[in-house]
């Protein structure tokens, strides 16, 4: 059996711990919950929406080797503290789509901590652990129908510059 990805997330304790999606994550041990910058894992993918590089294919590897990493806070406060995260990480961001999160339904790009690991995981033909991950949500199964083909061609892609291409079909 193949061993699952890492999942780590860097807490800024902001949101709504009712709505948090990576304490639940954390609750049902899909993931690390981490308020240390320190303790983030080495050479992992961070998940920054303000990263040049779109995660695809080519990022197997390092997520399989090290994990990925998302930071959990406000999106108020999201540029502010990517800024400030100084990480030996590798950040790459995740191309368009749209949250099926109750707080953000519907708007491009605002998905929750669980959404951009399910995401993440998907590109990266992890689909089986992005399915099992979305499964702790009732809501979560939408979202993989609400991005059902931008996420299959996303995941078919050869490369960062051939997600860029797909994505700009859906802007």
């Amino acid at each position: 059996m193949k061993k699952p990805v890492q999942l780590v997330v860097y807490h800024a304790d902001q949101d709504d711990p009712k709505k948090c999606t990576a304490k639940k994550l954390h609750r049902f041990g899909f993931a690390m919950l981490q308020k240390n910058v320190r303790r983030l894992p080495y050479h992992a993918i961070l998940l920054d929406p303000f990263a040049e590089k779109s995660l695809s294919c080519e990022d197997v590897a390092i997520a399989q080797n090290h994990g990925l990493v998302a930071l959990d806070c406000s999106w108020k406060t999201a540029e502010q503290m990517f800024q400030s995260l100084e990480t030996r990480m590798t950040p790459r961001a995740l191309p368009f789509l749209l949250a099926a999160n109750p707080v953000n339904y519907g708007k491009p790009y605002q998905l929750s901590t669980l959404e951009a690991f399910a995401a993440a995981l998907y590109i990266l033909d992890e689909v089986t652990q992005a399915t099992t991950i979305l499964g702790i949500y009732t809501w979560g199964h939408r979202f993989l129908e609400l991005n059902k083909e931008p996420l299959e061609e996303y995941r078919q892609a050869r490369s960062s510059a051939e997600i860029i291409q797909i994505m700009n079909k859906y802007i």
